[in-house]
């Protein structure tokens, strides 16, 4: 089982699949996973494989290792798409990630102002005012909802503390149109149990979740590279892009990442 563990505070760029040459920020420690979910397809692998022992990084130390990999790639004439928060787990489970959210706009502005700032994040603290403000003050907070089946949360992402599908529906949609969705589509068998989250039991309830929201954009995935758990499969092209054409249809733009 192959897993990556990111470097801390800053690593890349990294071509992405969905947003061009991205500038990674991890607000986790660079020896381990710190996250709210425990997903059964993360790359990161399991919490429990890779418990981080070092601090998380200060916002000092985020803000002065950023802006010194902003410099050198303005004199090596690499301009970047984007700066991603993402890495080792949850971003905004750092108590200051509202303040590195300030400091990163602002580096941004000085070195490269046509760069979007984005957030990879699972949402599940989006119900904290500033999470949610700061995350209204990114170009991209792209928000996960795998489904709206909370038993299918349960057994596939693992939240690890109390989850609230409903609260966090209604913080999503409280975005007021400013709001990326990402989800996970894939197949497969855990301990007997389908994975499948492809079909319409679960596509057309997450679907109308999704319309509630109104998102700008729906980005839709499926596995890339190889998985903690065993069994795991990736979602068809042909799945995906009838899903594709299902959010379109709802007037919704939407993406797939095969």
């Amino acid at each position: 089982m192959s897993t990556i563990i990111y470097p801390s505070p800053i690593f890349g760029p990294v071509r992405s699949r969905r947003l061009g040459v991205s500038l990674g920020i991890n607000l986790l420690p660079a020896d381990g996973k710190v996250c709210t979910f425990d997903c059964l397809y993360c790359e990161c692998g399991f919490n429990a494989t890779h418990r981080a022992h070092r601090p998380l990084p200060t916002r000092e130390e985020v803000a002065t290792a950023l802006e010194e990999r902003l410099k050198a790639m303005q004199a090596e004439g690499t301009a970047p798409d984007v700066l991603t928060f993402a890495g080792n787990g949850e971003p905004t489970v750092h108590p200051h990630f509202a303040d590195i959210i300030d400091d990163t706009l602002a580096l941004r502005d000085k070195y490269f102002p046509q760069a979007k700032v984005s957030v990879l994040t699972n949402a599940t603290l989006v119900t904290r005012p500033a999470v949610f403000d700061a995350l209204k003050r990114v170009d991209n907070n792209i928000l996960k909802l795998d489904t709206v089946n909370v038993d299918y949360i349960r057994f596939v992402d693992r939240p690890t503390a109390a989850y609230d599908l409903d609260a966090i529906v209604e913080r999503l949609a409280a975005f007021g149109g400013n709001a990326v969705i990402q989800t996970m589509f894939m197949k497969g068998t855990v301990d007997g149990r389908s994975v499948d989250n492809t079909g319409d039991e679960y596509v057309l309830p997450w679907l109308e979740k999704v319309k509630k929201i109104a998102p700008r954009e729906v980005m839709i995935y499926t596995i890339d590279r190889e998985t903690p758990q065993e069994g795991l499969q990736k979602a068809t092209h042909e799945e995906l892009d009838r899903i594709v054409a299902l959010i379109k249809e709802a007037g919704i733009p939407a993406t797939a990442s095969y």
